[in-house]
């Protein structure tokens, strides 16, 4: 990927347009996707990360575009899609690409940040293309009950695969604050969280925590909707999930001790390097380790990686960079994975 390439990439995802500014992203007064009370991660327009950083302007943008050369990704890395279970008794994971990862537990099928794009853009013929296609085609899925969706910028919320798992699937949507006002032209069902509310679904028990990130769609909507994690409690075990978040000295990984023993956490891996530039909103591997232990997870999987470039660093560099950090942090590697698109794991019992 050239530097003009992603710097239109940077620019999308920060809602900035390909050339906008920051001023023009704090003009608005008002919030067009949700009106509630202020609190302490609301201030009546828009969400922040309590003693967080706030994301980056335009002039980074521009920084960044004349730093160094990102790393060259290949334009189509090969994959054998696989076809996964009706359903499943206990828990398993399978990678799609990015975040969007299969999880079926206790005879549920749960999508993460369905994306099956060939694109993360609001465009269909420009921004950020995916280098390995989803491995698992959208016909062979299971039928699919509950879509979680982490955070509105354009790799995590798709508005064309939302229409299409509407068309066939229909299942339920699970989302922070702000983000149904989106959702809402595909006609799916939807279920708004704020950080520290729940919501039960056949059996199982959605939880919506706090990460630290923020959201844009375009220009002068930054932060009008709420990000967040997901833990899932139920039979089978608790699930954590986090769709993108920066380390933010450990805070995401606190507290969590509430909803039980951890059976696995799936952690954002990618998209940090700038680090400069990347830190206060994208961990980076040993961040994840250190989260990971933080948490006091059984279990692992790193994702946000491999499939879409966004950032500087090579496809496969999350993945050896994971490698090294799980040595410097003696866990073993059985134990946190990288998964490719297309695989598939059966988690252990804690």
């Amino acid at each position: 990927m050239n530097r003009r390439t992603v710097l239109k990439s940077a620019a999308g995802l920060l809602g900035l347009g390909a050339a906008g500014g920051t001023a023009a992203t704090m003009r608005s007064k008002t919030n067009r996707y949700y009106d509630g009370p202020v609190s302490d991660h609301f201030d009546g327009v828009r969400f922040f990360n309590p003693e967080g950083q706030t994301p980056k302007g335009f002039r980074d943008i521009l920084r960044w575009r004349f730093g160094p050369k990102p790393a060259e990704w290949p334009e189509d890395v090969a994959v054998t899609p696989v076809k996964p279970a009706a359903q499943v008794d206990d828990l398993t994971v399978t990678m799609v690409g990015h975040a969007t990862l299969l999880i079926q537990t206790a005879g549920l099928n749960i999508l993460t940040d369905p994306l099956w794009s060939d694109r993360a853009s609001p465009l269909s013929f420009a921004g950020p293309k995916r280098s390995v296609a989803p491995g698992v085609r959208f016909e062979h899925l299971p039928r699919i009950d509950l879509v979680l969706l982490s955070h509105n910028h354009y790799d995590h919320l798709d508005i064309a695969t939302l229409h299409r798992l509407k068309a066939t699937h229909d299942p339920q949507v699970i989302t922070p604050l702000g983000n149904d006002a989106l959702v809402a032209p595909t006609g799916l069902s939807v279920t708004v969280l704020d950080w520290g509310e729940s919501a039960a679904f056949k059996g199982l028990t959605i939880h919506a925590t706090p990460c630290h990130h923020w959201s844009a769609r375009g220009m002068g909507d930054r932060s009008m909707a709420l990000w967040a994690a997901f833990v899932l409690t139920g039979p089978m075990g608790a699930v954590l999930h986090i769709g993108d978040t920066g380390f933010h000295d450990g805070r995401p990984y606190t507290g969590l001790d509430r909803f039980g023993p951890l059976r696995a956490a799936i952690l954002p891996i990618g998209a940090y390097d700038p680090r400069w530039f990347m830190q206060d909103q994208h961990q980076n591997p040993d961040e994840a380790v250190r989260g990971f232990k933080l948490a006091g997870a059984a279990h692992a999987i790193g994702h946000h990686w491999g499939t879409i470039q966004l950032t500087n660093e090579a496809r496969t560099a999350p993945r050896d960079a994971l490698a090294e950090a799980l040595a410097r942090h003696q866990v073993s590697p059985e134990v946190f994975r990288a998964l490719e698109p297309g695989q598939s794991w059966d988690i252990p019992e804690v």
